[in-house]
């Protein structure tokens, strides 16, 4: 079973292997088949024309810290 959901706001974690080396916020855009041991999830950020696939263990879900929580 996957651990995000469609439309949910994550953030992917730059690989050691190269990249910007920022933490950059992606929506949920589709869950797809498990390749062995790792879900994959297709990702868009408003920052880049394109999607990406990425591995469940990329993601860190996007929560907003206590503090910055407004009441209505």
């Amino acid at each position: 079973m996957h651990k995000f959901k469609v439309g949910q706001m994550v953030d992917l974690i730059p690989s050691r292997s190269g990249g910007s080396g920022s933490v950059r916020t992606y929506k949920i855009l589709r869950l797809l088949p498990q390749v062995g041991a790792e879900r994959l999830y297709r990702i868009k950020t408003i920052m880049e024309p394109c999607e990406r696939i990425v591995e469940e263990s990329n993601l860190v879900c996007r929560c907003v810290p206590v503090g910055r929580m407004r009441s209505v």
